[in-house]
């Protein structure tokens, strides 16, 4: 089982760092914007499909013996991981992609530290979600497989691998060297296996909360889809490109879960 917790610790980092290698493959300093478009569209789609096949469907079947009030630790979870996405957001400075209006606490933190700041927004719930599904797979008190943890890591690593190039190509300019700007998004998904590691700790020992800590991670996801993901590729032209990449990756994400858990 050593091999599923180091394989769901790097899986998905990987994904981050592979995106942010494009600034060697890419020239110029941004991603082209129908590929950009797509790939948030793509990585929303893998998010939000993740969420319901990966965490809230097995937080409620862990609860089916509670009958019609089954989706009772689901909903609790749920709004608790989105109010916790919530408060990090009002607090963390961070500024998105395309945005010179920075969020959170005023500070003086540079350009790009607040960019990065925001990517790693995205990051930590993802981490937290392979971290309790592992953690969920090793109690070996719930109906997730070792290839259902698995494949939630590969869905979510496939949809870092846009983030991960997405922040890193605007760097370029900005730092005025392709290796700071691939390790400034290399930095930003390293809260992926920290965030991964800590649940995985903190769920061992909170094992009858699984379903709430399954639905508390499915929030968080939800949360930076429809705050940060959608609206960012929905804004301006080429939206259908979005949505077409959304359904391709729920689709993917879909297939992943159901074919591998």
């Amino acid at each position: 089982m050593n091999s599923v917790v180091i394989m769901g610790l790097t899986i998905p980092f990987m994904g981050t760092a592979l995106g942010a290698a494009c600034v060697y493959l890419i020239r110029g300093e941004e991603m082209p914007v129908l590929l950009q478009k797509i790939l948030l569209g793509f990585a929303s789609g893998v998010m939000v499909a993740a969420s319901v096949w990966s965490l809230l469907i097995p937080a409620m079947e862990e609860c089916e013996d509670m009958g019609r009030l089954a989706f009772v630790p689901a909903v609790i979870g749920l709004l608790v991981g989105f109010l916790f996405l919530l408060t990090i957001d009002i607090v963390l400075p961070h500024l998105h992609i395309n945005s010179d209006e920075p969020e959170g606490i005023h500070t003086q933190l540079k350009r790009s530290t607040m960019l990065v700041f925001a990517v790693t927004l995205h990051n930590l719930p993802e981490g937290m979600a392979v971290g309790v599904a592992i953690a969920a797979c090793l109690s070996g008190e719930t109906t997730i497989t070792t290839a259902g943890a698995l494949s939630l890591a590969l869905g979510i690593a496939i949809q870092n691998f846009p983030e991960g190039a997405i922040i890193s190509l605007p760097l370029k300019n900005e730092l005025h060297s392709k290796t700071k700007s691939f390790l400034y998004g290399v930095v930003s998904g390293v809260v992926e296996p920290i965030g991964c590691a800590l649940t995985i700790l903190l769920t061992s020992f909170f094992t009858p909360f699984l379903p709430y800590l399954l639905a508390f991670a499915a929030g968080a996801m939800l949360y930076v889809v429809v705050e940060e993901l959608l609206p960012e590729a929905s804004e301006g032209e080429h939206s259908n490109i979005a949505t077409i990449g959304f359904a391709i990756g729920f689709a993917l994400m879909m297939v992943l879960d159901v074919a591998l858990g």
